[in-house]
């Protein structure tokens, strides 16, 4: 809390949260009943848990916020294998999944050992679940099993283990800062889901970009919410170690892949004919659902 530029960006995070509340309680005494106005004042109850719950750890030292991603992780992972259902011959791999690989992985991050933890899950845990599944004698459905298990860990783990890495990062001239740049990279991805969110229901249109997978995602919804973030994360260039231009460029692309990787996550419910992948979070759905974005844009960012 002694970073003036920490206390800016948390300071401007908080206003809009005061500003989006003040405006749905408007928006309810107007329109009182109306279903988007009511998922839209749960969205912004819902911002205000999450964000206290984001900042209490980031304040409190790397140590606990990679713990507490570590946390996040595992409850996501539960919500993947609870709509991906798997046999009982495939507990004995869930348990080294939930209780043995994701705490390595972390403690890999904590530990700053990049070279093990890039290569991992990808590679040893890759090989480790079908030797696992082999010995348990079930050969049924055997691929489809296996490709549950490395799925829901090279997303739920793998992939979104990449945001708190980022305070393991040594940056020359931006020591001691990296809090700010994990945080400003959470802040851009959910802007710019917020906001193709808020672009898609106020203007619309008839150009859905994959009508059979996501209904509500528009051409509109999409490039209004990827350029309003990118304008945003340009802007707010001062508290990263990025100039205004490379910004930019870095903040287009992380919303980009971020929307590809909500648009994936929503195949899967569809495949699965599920809405949410969970109902933790009141107007957002379950963990899973609102770190879809970031679990795809953290590695690239």
């Amino acid at each position: 809390m002694h970073d003036p530029q920490l206390v800016m960006i948390l300071g401007g995070v908080v206003g809009l949260l005061v500003l989006f509340s003040i405006i749905t309680a408007l928006m309810r005494m107007k329109w009182r009943g109306s279903p988007t106005v009511e998922n839209l004042a749960a969205r912004t109850r819902s911002w205000w848990v999450i964000c206290i719950l984001v900042v209490l750890p980031l304040l409190a030292g790397s140590t606990f916020t990679i713990g507490f991603f570590g946390v996040i992780s595992f409850l996501a992972l539960r919500e993947f294998i609870t709509v991906t259902p798997t046999r009982r011959s495939d507990h004995r791999v869930l348990f080294w999944a939930f209780f043995i690989v994701t705490p390595i992985h972390y403690a890999l991050v904590m530990q700053d050992w990049y070279g093990m933890f890039s290569i991992f899950i990808p590679v040893y845990v890759f090989l480790l679940i079908p030797v696992r599944q082999i010995i348990a004698g079930d050969p049924d459905n055997f691929l489809e099993r296996c490709a549950k298990i490395q799925w829901g860990l090279m997303v739920c783990v793998y992939l979104f283990g990449y945001a708190p890495a980022l305070l393991t990062l040594d940056i020359e001239g931006y020591e001691g800062q990296n809090a700010k740049l994990l945080l400003y990279l959470l802040l851009i991805v959910q802007l710019s889901d917020v906001f193709q969110y808020v672009f898609g229901k106020w203007l619309g249109g008839n150009h859905k970009i994959a009508p059979k997978i996501s209904p509500g995602k528009t051409w509109a919804g999409f490039v209004g919410g990827v350029l309003t973030a990118t304008v945003v994360g340009a802007s707010l260039h001062w508290c990263t170690p990025f100039s205004m231009l490379a910004a930019a460029g870095i903040c287009f692309a992380a919303t980009v892949v971020g929307f590809l990787g909500d648009l994936t996550m929503s195949a899967i419910k569809r495949d699965r004919g599920i809405k949410d992948f969970g109902s933790l979070l009141e107007g957002h759905g379950g963990i899973l659902d609102r770190i879809d974005s970031l679990c795809f844009a953290a590695p690239v960012f």
